[in-house]
């Protein structure tokens, strides 16, 4: 996670086009051009052996014969030139290069790709590549076009990152049409090195950025793109649309589950849990990024319509309804005031029809009166054009309301095309989002209410979490052992529901038996009607071959059907292995749902948990979502509501809802059981009984790896990291309490809070530089839902305590720069256990799990006010850093690296 050196491709002092040509229509040429035209005002260095002068500017036959060193080179040369080139450029110290050329996946003079070579003479001076086999790199802001693009995008706040340079050229064609400008945008090519990891690192935290867009064919290093991704979307909106939806790119596998996570389910996953809005179009790109790239937010999701025009209204409702929004419902108050102020023909409801002759004064009383309504979450304004209203008149009414109002949502749609463009763009100019047409618009609406939707998921707080003692994962553990070490990849029924029961998941008692005759003996210990199951490895789906009976009453019955389900099996599968069968009480429950849960590896993206409807036809349906492990209650009821199913287990009829807590803490622990247990490659739960009186699997399978190493293979590790529970231990103060310091969890968010309002006001004022009034939810569940992978905060809270269970008595946390180099630290300890120690024990840990991560240095501001933290920083071994102002706030770090 490194944007070292991206200074270097964005804001370089100087540039150098090695590759520039004479030759028209090459690429050296018009990257040359692009380069000359695009207004950096720095020196842009031409290099080519066989010229003099390209576009008249004199071009040097040798890098080291070129007047200055460059910051940023431009390479398009042969493939086989490229390794050399990149090396005498890092030599050089020039800091990141743009590798136009394609071919580098040939293998070159030392047995390596010629696209490894260039990278091993890149990384020893810290070289950044973008590239190989891309179009190139533009920043308006910087006046860069190091690009063979056919134009240069206007200056604008949208980024655009993409891996196909075909598709970047033809949106910024799309875009120039419709007057959206760029801040920058990157042709990623092979990301042989920076890749949208990078690319979201930096942009999260540029100021000429205000939304980014990405066109995305694969992720390559899922865990960086992750912990970037969420980052990024918390600072401004990101936008993706990506390539592959087809089923085509859903990957083989044994069980229902591992053919049911499809590869673009498990994107559709990522981009949800990193807050991440995915459209379908390039169009949705476009509108989505034009209305939130203006700052607009919405509080909820009701739309009220204005317009001159009832057709173009019911149209905007009937676009509103297919795409599952929701109209506002006027109020009594509003329909009164309207009514006060319109012709008595007005609609007289929303959508709000002001009559085809309505003049600017009609259309700004009509919309203070909306916005003024609290039904209404959003505006969009409808223009019809008619030869007795002036049309931008009545857009600048709008805008002036809406300047009045800056942090209501107003949309608009200005229809028609010659008198309508010099409209649309003069409400561009105010920052009011505007659209062709009203299914524009109203898609537009939708994309807000997605976008609100992911960040309010986001910040949801789950109930209290899971703990699976550690003494039942050993135990799971060696089953799996024991069926690896017979040389088994599948586990057998019994084994999968034992591992289920370590898991805490419910499920039936089952026995395995080896014969007919066992199997009739082992009736009466189920007491009563039973069920038989065939055990084979080489069988998946066992009802597909006769493998399962049901409702047997007797053992004679348990005998009969034994001997029946091995010759049906024989006839269905001749040649499997029967290595015996398994026998289970027959659970009823009459109206219970079945359901799918289940487990599956991706290779990008490593464990996922599927849920969805289950029983035989569970493929054929296709209902199912996929969720990114670590899971809490809140993703998994989210995971839950977002199948179809969802609508018959909140009940219905005479149907009552189903125990959802308890549906909710199974996938929390098969999320567990997929972070634990790597060596599950896929597990499957199907049928997964749910009523009103809890879930109970019914039936399951668990496919292990069996790699010769005895570790876990590629798609093993989870792409966001999971809660570190290594760093769990005990500590005393000297009062001789003990504590249990743990990493923080999102199901703290409540008990952080209760502890940060429990502390004096002048505490607070110390910690967070200013008073504290509050500590609302937003701030506590950003405190609280960390990134494993970037950031870390250890409590100390009482030594049995549970996950989310308070009181906390202490806090301390580091938020690492993308690097991984330094640090921020910041400790709070909670008023009434000041002076005991506590927060010298919280820094120690903390300054610890620093040194095991690798981090070089540890930093903090501190009030020069605050004696007793400067004190305990001091005995810490931190040292005060030079300043050249004269502020309240002292820099104090450690160098771990001593």
């Amino acid at each position: 996670m490194s944007i070292r050196n991206f200074e270097a491709l964005f804001r370089p002092r100087s540039i150098a086009l090695v590759g520039a040509s004479n030759a028209p229509h090459s690429v050296g040429s018009v990257v040359a051009g692009n380069l000359l035209s695009g207004g950096f005002d720095g020196p842009v260095m031409l290099v080519n052996p066989h010229e003099r002068t390209i576009a008249g500017r004199p071009v040097c036959n040798r890098l080291d014969a070129l007047p200055e060193r460059p910051d940023l080179a431009v390479v398009a040369t042969p493939a086989r030139t490229v390794p050399g080139i990149v090396g005498e450029l890092a030599a050089m110290g020039c800091r990141a290069a743009v590798v136009i050329s394609a071919g580098l996946g040939e293998i070159g003079e030392s047995g390596k790709s010629l696209r490894q070579e260039m990278l091993d003479r890149a990384r020893p001076h810290l070289m950044r590549i973008v590239g190989p086999n891309c179009i190139g790199l533009i920043s308006t802001a910087s006046g860069i076009n190091a690009s063979f693009s056919h134009l240069m995008p206007a200056k604008g706040e949208i980024a655009l990152v993409s891996q196909s340079g075909a598709i970047a050229t033809a949106i910024l064609d799309w875009a120039a049409a419709r007057n959206i400008g760029f801040s920058h945008v990157v042709s990623l090519g092979d990301m042989s090195d920076a890749d949208f990891g990078d690319m979201l690192d930096f942009l999260s935290n540029d100021r000429e950025t205000r939304a980014i867009l990405l066109y995305v064919e694969n992720v390559t290093f899922a865990k960086k793109f992750m912990s970037a991704a969420r980052v990024a979307s918390r600072a401004k909106p990101v936008l993706v649309i990506k390539s592959g939806r087809s089923a085509q790119g859903a990957r083989a596998a044994q069980s229902h589950t591992g053919a049911m996570a499809g590869s673009d389910f498990v994107y559709d996953a990522a981009f949800r849990r990193a807050g991440i809005l995915r459209v379908a179009a390039l169009e949705d790109l476009f509108e989505a990024a034009a209305t939130l790239s203006t700052g607009i937010r919405i509080g909820g999701e009701k739309l009220a319509i204005l317009t001159n025009g009832g057709g173009a209204g019911v149209l905007a409702v009937d676009w509103l309804e297919a795409l599952g929004g929701h109209l506002a419902e006027l109020t009594a108050p509003t329909r009164e005031r309207l009514d006060a102020v319109l012709p008595p023909t007005w609609s007289h409801g929303n959508p709000v029809d002001i009559i085809g002759d309505a003049t600017p004064e009609r259309y700004r009383t009509a919309l203070e009166i909306l916005i003024a309504d609290r039904a209404a979450d959003a505006v969009l304004v409808i223009n019809c054009p008619t030869a007795v209203a002036d049309n931008m008149a009545a857009a600048q009414a709008v805008i002036e309301v809406a300047k009045a109002r800056p942090r209501f949502p107003v949309l608009a749609n200005w229809l028609g095309g010659v008198t309508a463009g010099p409209v649309r763009a003069e409400l561009a100019q105010h920052r009011i989002p505007s659209f062709e047409s009203p299914e524009d618009a109203v898609r537009a609406f939708t994309h807000l209410v997605e976008y609100r939707r992911n960040q309010a998921q986001l910040m949801e707080t789950p109930t209290a979490g899971v703990m699976i003692p550690a003494e039942d994962v050993e135990a799971a553990n060696r089953i799996i052992d024991a069926a690896a070490g017979e040389g088994r990849t599948t586990l057998s029924e019994w084994e999968a529901k034992e591992i289920l029961r370590l898991f805490g998941v419910p499920t039936v008692p089952t026995f395995f038996v080896r014969s007919p005759e066992e199997a009739a003996r082992k009736f009466a210990a189920i007491g009563g009607p039973g069920v038989l199951k065939i055990v084979s490895p080489e069988i998946t789906h066992k009802s597909d071959v006769g493998g399962v009976r049901l409702d047997i009453e007797s053992s004679g019955a348990m005998l009969d059907a034994a001997n029946e389900m091995i010759a049906a099996v024989g006839r269905a599968r001749p040649g499997a292995g029967i290595a015996g069968f398994t026998v289970q009480p027959m659970v009823r429950r009459n109206g219970a749902h079945e359901l799918i849960a289940g487990i599956a590896r991706d290779p990008t993206f490593g464990p996922v948990v599927l849920f969805g409807r289950g029983g035989k036809e569970a493929e054929i349906v296709g209902d199912r979502v996929v969720g990114l492990p670590p899971l809490n209650s809140a993703l998994a009821r989210q995971m839950v509501e977002r199948t179809a199913i969802a609508r018959l287990l909140h009940g219905f009829r005479d149907v009552p809802p189903v125990d959802m807590e308890q549906l909710t803490d199974t996938l929390v622990r098969l999320s567990e059981l997929a972070v634990l247990l790597p060596r599950v490659r896929e597990l499957d739960i199907n049928p997964l009984a749910a009523d009103e009186k809890g879930v109970v699997a019914l039936d399951a399978r668990i496919a292990i790896e069996a790699a010769a190493d005895g570790h876990p293979e590629a798609g093993a590790q989870p792409a966001i990291r999971p809660y570190p529970r290594e760093w769990e231990c005990r500590i005393a103060i000297r009062d001789d309490v003990e504590y249990l310091l743990r990493p923080i969890r999102p199901e703290d968010e409540a008990a952080l809070a209760e502890m940060v309002m429990a502390c004096d006001s002048e505490d607070l004022r110390l910690r967070f530089m200013g008073p504290m009034k509050a500590f609302p939810h937003q701030t506590a569940a950003r405190f609280t839902q960390i990134d494993y992978d970037r950031e870390m905060a250890l409590i100390a809270v009482a030594p049995h305590s549970g996950y989310g269970e308070g009181p906390i008595f202490g806090v301390v946390r580091i938020v690492a720069d993308p690097e991984n180099e330094a640090a921020e630290f910041a400790v709070l300890v909670r008023s009434d256990m000041k002076g005991r120690g506590l927060g010298y024990k919280l820094m120690s840990a903390i300054l610890d799990y620093a040194r095991v991560k690798g981090l070089s240095r540890v930093y903090g501001e501190i009030l020069r006010e605050n004696v007793g933290m400067l004190r305990l920083a001091r005995d810490l071994g931190f040292a005060p850093e030079p300043t050249t102002d004269f502020s309240d706030v002292a820099h104090v770090s450690l160098d771990l690296a001593k």
